[in-house]
């Protein structure tokens, strides 16, 4: 039986290597939970990709980086608007909200923060009447990395009770940083303080880390130990 396929209907290229793509599927219809992560292929190489679009949207947006020596990325970079990929019918991964919290405070690195994407998205769209609040902490290289940026800030702004948005940048003396005047260092860096700054209370709140193993590394040993609820998704670049 021939794998179900999705087809390209939009590429937004944002820098040499990041490009947040949307797909429609054709032939099936696709469901997920925000947090989970679908399976394409092409030429029968597959790869799994952590899904940014919230579940009551038309499209599927998946935020892809580019892995040069990779064997489906590149393949990615090379389609063109109209073009289809396989799809497996299923999504994955139990990196999903917990409901039963409060605070959810959301440590990414770049691609790192399609899930979160997801899940607020979800969060503003579900109208259930609870009360949650969502902090992200997006870390990168370079400002132009801070791929979803613009949204977050949007949205913090629109909804203050609801989101907090925290970037920063490890390169600061780089030069193509030269117009950010936001906070700097790595992100893992700024975990402990920030939740000692917004007082959090460890019964209502919980940490979810995605993206560079490192990251998430020295997340984990942040914060596992002081008794913070805590769950991790890796991207392995391949």
């Amino acid at each position: 039986m021939a794998m179900p396929e999705a087809q390209l209907v939009s590429r937004n290229q944002v820098t040499e290597d990041l490009m947040v793509i949307k797909l429609e599927c054709v032939d099936t219809s696709f469901t997920f939970k925000p947090g989970q992560y679908c399976t394409l292929g092409i030429e029968g190489i597959e790869r799994a990709y952590s899904i940014a679009s919230s579940p009551h949207e038309k499209h599927l947006e998946i935020f892809v980086e580019l892995v040069r020596d990779g064997e489906l990325t590149p393949k990615i970079w090379e389609l063109g608007i109209g073009d289809r990929v396989s799809i497996r019918p299923r999504a994955k991964g139990i990196f999903t909200l917990k409901p039963d919290y409060r605070h959810h405070v959301m440590v990414a690195t770049v691609t790192g923060v399609s899930p979160y994407v997801s899940m607020i998205r979800n969060h503003l769209n579900s109208n259930d009447g609870l009360e949650r609040t969502f902090y992200v902490l997006l870390g990168a290289s370079y400002h132009d990395e801070l791929v979803y940026d613009e949204e977050l800030q949007n949205l913090a702004n629109q909804y203050p009770d609801v989101v907090q948005f925290v970037p920063t940048i490890s390169r600061p003396g780089d030069s193509r940083n030269n117009s950010w005047s936001g906070l700097t260092g790595r992100v893992n860096n700024i975990v402990k303080d920030q939740l000692v700054t917004r007082e959090l209370p460890q019964n209502e709140t919980f940490i979810y880390a995605c993206g560079h193993p490192g990251m998430i590394e020295s997340v984990r040993e942040e914060v596992v130990d002081d008794g913070w609820n805590f769950i991790e998704e890796r991207f392995w670049k391949e």
